[in-house]
């Protein structure tokens, strides 16, 4: 079969590399891709927002199945599109989308369904926005509305931040459309982990558990931006409290759409915080997450197009999932004044002391071509994501391969899956 990978990123290279292990694929598009695609998919120069390309792409080429990445393009109706057009899409519709692309709306249908979830208020008015603010009193987050590529998060320990992050987002328009309304929520203590999940429309299926690092720098500090490294599994996820977490968040919020007429089929992504109170939900994503994604397809055993079938079939209950037991860790190589601005175009050096890697792949993200060199092209550049047989072995060739790459200004993380090492039972 011919399918079609919608996208460019680290999670793309990584749904592509896991594809082309399946059988039944006998040839990959990706829709723009990276050049660290080649030898696995044939390169699409067409943009995941036009859709009328990409439909007539997919109908000349006869593709059987495609897989959209990023959300952009889901929340602008892909999947409506190429199901009215009678071609086989992975994600939900444009209607399910919503999750994602509006934060007041998932916090409204999260309150009338009882889920467990921060309080909050949503405007779209600043000074409203500073007198609520102002009532409830600091910590605050505050949220621009819609999508912002994961970086429309403000932490604000004082009012004064809080005011800041308001006229930033609502003002300056720092992450244009997506701040014409503000979402502001009580600031929950705790721990934060990624909870993904399939969806049928009625089944859920879980994956494996998985933890994101949001913030720029060690320790969790600085500004967030789209994932500066993940692992899986994470062992603050127990057997029990993953029940838990399908029964009192993910069905919940699957019958609440169902009573809005909209049935959700796809990946279901939640950012939960687990407070002491248990886990509450933080927002919800519509897509595999990056990097969550690329260790989660490190140790997938299944075939991941076999899966993606049921899901659009609604027969996922027949499914089940096999893992790889050996834990995956995945380390972001970023550009220096990320998640600000940053330079282009500076030679990486030591990839091709890793092609030949077994214990792990280096995804491409953020990369361009230059001849027979590969220079940085992005953000985040590579996702160096390796496995070993327990979180020990995981890290020390994860960070090995690490080692051996380098550009100028290339910066990390050094304490991705660290907190694995002090949940590890015992």
């Amino acid at each position: 079969m011919r399918v079609l990978v919608i996208g460019g990123g680290g999670r793309e290279h990584a749904l592509v590399w896991k594809m082309h292990h399946s059988p039944r694929v006998s040839r990959i598009y990706c829709a723009p891709g990276n050049p660290g695609m080649d030898g696995l998919a044939q390169l699409v120069a067409l943009r995941p927002e036009d859709i009328p390309g990409l439909v007539r792409f997919a109908q000349d080429e006869i593709v059987d199945l495609t897989v959209v990445g990023p959300e952009l393009p889901l929340s602008l109706g892909i999947v409506d599109a190429f199901e009215a057009a009678g071609l086989r899409i992975f994600g939900p519709q444009r209607q399910a989308a919503q999750l994602e692309a509006s934060k007041a709306f998932t916090r409204e249908l999260l309150r009338s369904q009882g889920v467990a979830s921060p309080a909050f208020h949503s405007c779209t008015d600043p000074d409203e926005a500073r007198r609520y603010a102002a009532d409830v009193g600091p910590p605050l987050v505050v949220k621009a509305d819609g999508l912002a590529a994961g970086k429309g998060v403000l932490i604000c320990p004082t009012l004064e931040e809080a005011d800041a992050a308001v006229e930033r987002i609502m003002r300056e328009r720092a992450f244009g459309a997506a701040g014409e309304r503000v979402v502001i929520e009580e600031f929950l203590e705790g721990e934060e982990v990624s909870f993904l999940a399939l969806s049928d429309g009625t089944s859920v299926l879980p994956l494996a558990s998985s933890q994101d690092h949001k913030r720029v720098f060690d320790a969790d500090r600085g500004p967030n931006t789209g994932g500066m490294g993940a692992y899986s599994p994470a062992p603050v996820i127990t057997p029990q409290l993953s029940e838990q977490i399908v029964d009192e968040i993910l069905y919940p919020t699957l019958q609440g759409l169902r009573q809005r007429g909209i049935v959700y089929k796809g990946v279901l992504y939640a950012g939960l915080m687990m407070t002491r109170d248990g886990p509450k939900v933080l927002e919800f994503n519509i897509r595999f997450g990056d990097p969550e994604c690329q260790p989660l397809m490190l140790r997938l055993k299944s075939d991941l197009v076999e899966v993606m079938e049921a899901v659009i079939d609604e027969r996922l209950v027949e499914v089940s999932l096999v893992w790889d037991a050996r834990p995956a860790v995945c380390v972001v190589l970023a550009s220096d004044g990320y998640p600000g601005g940053y330079e282009k175009g500076l030679p990486i050096s030591g990839l091709d002391t890793l092609r030949d890697w077994s214990d792990g792949v280096v995804f491409h993200a953020g990369t361009a071509k230059q001849g027979d060199r590969f220079v940085t092209n992005g953000g985040r550049v590579l996702g160096v994501t390796g496995c070993g047989c327990d979180f020990q072995a995981a890290l020390a060739t994860t960070y090995g391969a690490v080692e051996r790459i380098s550009w100028p200004g290339m910066h990390y993380r050094r304490d991705i899956g660290r907190r694995a090492l002090q949940e590890r039972p015992s």
